[in-house]
């Protein structure tokens, strides 16, 4: 089998190559919103997600500084998409897939949990030889990615951080939340019925989105078997010692301190009824020194009702 070197220096093998001929062709009706070339790596042998594929996009300049994308839940790197066509002239732009989300693999025996969700993002950031990072974090992205930030410490450069936590939430969820988490009821609505991410297209956002939009979205969580993290993502929030994630997300938390220095911005949607601005109060109270901006009109995706401005303050907040 022939391999080749790709632009990040992680090798592609044919099998790599024919899932982006695939995949191009499946991203075609939704070239107006994603115009990204799709690119994947292959987990190694010896490590939870041996052999699955995981899709990432690596727009921009060749350096071993970036912006690192990272997404939650039910969304995909297509959340990312404006910041990315915006930025990819001048900085160099990486953007994640997790397992069993977007373009990626979506292996149903993965444990998907956020230990093993570090560790694919901390193996693709050191294929790709990143050594500046300027993480760029939504939702479940906070967790994975200062995950991988307490792992490698001395790579990050700045957080930008937007509707998320990486710390307990407490001990109770939404109601709305809760129920995706009851056992019978929850896997029939999340993925037979694929209630979370449909109803987060219109319960996360404050403006309707447009179809395209819209689609976008809902692309890669079309059967059961796609929705398999788009589920387990709900039942990995750890409210309790017990929960076999709350080890992780502590370790996580204790590590913030490390990040002090660092350069930090928080942007904010204040309607959104999960991560509401008590965790933005939290994050300010962790990092003294970070600077904020907070939409009122907008809810948990920022980047869809205030599109303009979350680029905007993306770029001035990486701007030399």
């Amino acid at each position: 089998m022939s391999r080749a070197l790709d632009r990040g220096g992680v090798v592609r093998s044919e099998r790599l190559a024919d899932r982006e001929t695939e995949t191009r062709a499946r991203l075609a009706p939704l070239a107006a919103e994603y115009p990204f070339s799709p690119r994947f790596f292959e987990h190694p042998p010896g490590t939870r997600a041996a052999g699955a594929l995981q899709h990432y996009l690596d727009e921009g300049p060749r350096a071993k500084h970036a912006l690192l994308f990272v997404h939650g839940n039910p969304t995909w790197s297509f959340a990312f998409r404006r910041a990315i066509a915006a930025l990819r002239g001048t900085q160099r732009c990486v953007a994640v897939d997790h397992l069993g989300c977007g373009l990626s693999d979506k292996p149903a025996d993965f444990p998907y949990q956020l230990e093993a969700h570090v560790e694919n993002l901390e193996r693709l950031v050191l294929a790709l030889g990143l050594e500046r990072v300027t993480l760029v974090l939504h939702d479940w992205g906070g967790p994975i990615g200062l995950g991988f930030a307490r792992r490698q410490p001395e790579r990050i450069q700045r957080l930008f951080l937007s509707n998320t936590a990486a710390f307990p939430l407490g001990d109770a969820l939404p109601l709305r939340l809760a129920a995706c988490r009851w056992p019978g009821f929850g896997a029939l609505a999340v993925r037979g019925l694929n209630g979370f991410a449909r109803a987060a297209t219109w319960m996360a956002v404050e403006r309707p989105l447009a179809p395209l939009v819209k689609r976008g979205y809902l692309l890669p969580y079309d059967s059961w078997a796609n929705r398999v993290a788009t589920h387990r993502f709900v039942l990995d929030i750890p409210l309790a010692p017990s929960h076999p994630s709350w080890a992780e997300l502590q370790a996580i938390a204790q590590a913030l301190p490390l990040f002090a220095e660092r350069a930090v911005h928080l942007l904010w949607g204040a309607r959104d009824w999960v991560f509401t601005t008590s965790f933005r109060d939290e994050w300010q109270r962790r990092f003294p020194r970070a600077s904020a901006t907070t939409f009122e009109d907008a809810g948990h995706y920022l980047f869809e009702d205030r599109a303009a401005d979350y680029v905007a303050e993306l770029a001035r907040f990486v701007a030399p």
